[in-house]
C-alpha cells in the first residue's frame, strides 16, 4: 500500500516555496502516494485555496510573504488535530520560516509519525555581505531544531557541510537538489520576440528584493549601452518594483512584467529569450535558473547558494561582488556573437537533463522515505500509524 504523506507548505504567495511543494506533491501523486496538503491561509483566501486534487487543511494565520509566515495562536492545535485525524505515514514539511517549524519535532515525537523538512533559505557560503550574515542567522537560528527532525533535504552538497558545522548530524541529511519537469520546460516555438518587437531578449525571473541585486543588473544594462532590438525583460513582483520602475523603463528598453502566475504563459516568454540573468546576492537554488536551463537560455547567475554548482561548466558564474562590472562586459557579447547563445543554451540543457530533472529528485524523495520508515520501524516498533 503507498505510503501517505501529510505536506506541510505554501500555496501562495508565488515563491520558489509554493512552486517546489506544487511539483512534488503533483509528483507524488502522480507516483500513487497518498496526500494531504497542509498550508497556511488567513480566513479570506481559505475558501479559494481549498480547492484541489489531494485533502486540503488550511492552517490558520496572521500573515505570510515569500520569505516567512506568521502563524495564528490556533495554528498549532489546528495542525495537531488533523495529524490525528489523517494519520499519514510521514509528516513532510516545506518549511515555511514561521515559528511552527519549531515546534514540529515535538508534535510529530509524540503522535509517533517520522518527520522529514526541506530546508531551502537563501544563502551564501563564500561571500560575507550584510545580506549574507542575514541569511546565516536564519541556518545558525534553525540548526538546534533541524537536528531533531528524522530526515532533512537539502539542495547542495555546501549547505549540507554548513548544517553539519553548526550541529545538525551528517546521518539526518540528504541532499536532493530541487528539479524541473524537462519535459514541460523544453526548447520550442514562442511569438515573444515578435510580441516585444525585440531581435533578441534578456530576461530576470523573480522577486524584486534587495537580496536579488536586481539594481545591479539595471544599472549594467544601461552602462553597457545595448542596442534598440535588444531588451531585457523583468518577470516577477515585489516592494521594490514601483521605485525601480520609476528609474528604468520602456527607454532603455527594459519592460516590467510583474508577477506571472500562468506557468504556460511564463513558458512561451523564456521559450523566446536568449539570455536569462540571475545577480541575488544570497540564494538557495533557483527554480528560475533551472526552468531556464531547461528551455535551453544561455544563463549568468552569480556564485552563491547551490547556483554556482549548477551553473559551473554549463553557463557564466558571476562574483557576487562585481556583477555591476561583469555583466556591462558580458551583456553586449551575445548579441555580437550569438553562436554563444546556442552554445551555452545546450550545455545549460543537458545539464538539467543530466543532473536536476524533477523526475531524478522525486526518485532520491521516494529512497528517502523508504529509508526513513524501514528505520523508524526499527528504531521504534510501535511508531507507524495505520490508516
Amino acid at each position: 500500500m503507498a505510503l501517505h504523506i501529510a505536506w506541510l507548505g505554501k500555496k501562495s504567495p508565488p515563491c520558489g516555496n509554493v512552486t517546489y511543494s506544487r511539483e512534488i506533491t503533483n509528483g507524488l501523486l502522480d507516483r500513487g502516494y497518498q496526500v494531504s496538503f497542509l498550508h497556511f491561509a488567513q480566513e479570506d483566501e481559505q475558501e479559494a485555496e481549498g480547492e484541489g486534487e489531494m485533502p486540503d487543511v488550511t492552517l490558520p494565520c496572521l500573515y505570510k510573504s515569500q520569505v516567512y509566515t506568521l502563524p495564528s495562536l490556533r495554528a498549532n492545535k489546528v495542525l495537531v488535530e488533523s495529524l490525528k485525524k489523517l494519520k499519514p505515514d510521514i509528516v513532510h514539511a516545506s518549511l515555511t520560516l514561521s515559528p511552527l517549524d519549531f515546534f514540529l519535532p515535538d508534535i510529530c515525537e509524540e503522535l509517533k509519525i517520522p518527520l522529514v523538512a526541506t530546508f531551502h533559505p537563501a544563502y551564501s557560503e563564500k561571500y560575507r555581505t550584510l545580506t549574507a550574515g542575514t541569511a546565516l542567522m536564519t541556518y545558525q537560528l534553525y540548526a538546534p531544531f533541524l537536528a531533531r527532525y528524522d530526515r532533512v533535504i537539502v539542495f547542495s552538497q555546501s549547505q549540507k557541510e554548513l548544517l553539519i558545522r553548526l550541529g545538525v548530524g551528517p546521518e539526518t541529511l540528504r541532499v536532493i537538489p530541487n528539479g524541473v519537469d524537462t519535459r514541460k520546460y523544453t526548447p520550442g516555438p514562442s511569438t515573444a520576440k515578435e510580441d516585444f518587437k525585440a531581435r533578441y531578449l534578456y530576461v530576470y525571473q523573480g522577486r524584486m528584493a534587495i537580496e536579488k541585486n536586481v539594481e545591479a543588473l539595471l544599472r549594467a544594462w544601461c552602462a553597457a549601452e545595448m542596442p534598440s532590438d535588444c531588451k531585457l525583460l523583468m518577470v516577477g513582483g515585489g516592494a521594490l518594483m514601483p521605485s525601480l520602475m520609476a528609474n528604468y523603463g520602456p527607454e532603455q528598453n527594459i519592460l516590467w512584467l510583474g508577477a506571472i502566475v500562468n506557468d504556460q504563459e511564463r513558458l512561451q516568454i523564456l521559450r523566446g529569450c536568449d539570455v536569462f540573468i540571475l545577480p541575488s546576492q544570497i540564494e538557495g537554488l533557483s527554480l528560475s535558473l533551472l526552468e531556464a536551463m531547461a528551455c535551453g537560455l544561455a544563463c549568468l547567475a552569480t556564485d552563491v547558494g547551490a547556483d554556482g554548482e549548477v551553473l559551473t561548466g554549463a553557463g557564466i558564474v558571476l562574483n557576487p561582488q562585481y556583477v555591476k562590472t561583469q555583466l556591462q562586459a558580458l551583456l553586449p557579447i551575445f548579441y555580437q556573437h550569438p553562436e554563444m547563445i546556442r552554445l551555452l543554451g545546450n550545455k545549460a540543457r543537458q545539464r538539467v537533463l543530466e543532473r536536476y530533472s524533477l523526475s531524478h529528485n522525486l526518485d532520491r524523495l521516494e529512497a528517502c522515505y523508504q529509508e526513513l520508515m524501514t528505520a523508524y520501524s526499527l528504531v521504534r516498533p510501535a511508531a507507524k500509524v495505520k490508516s
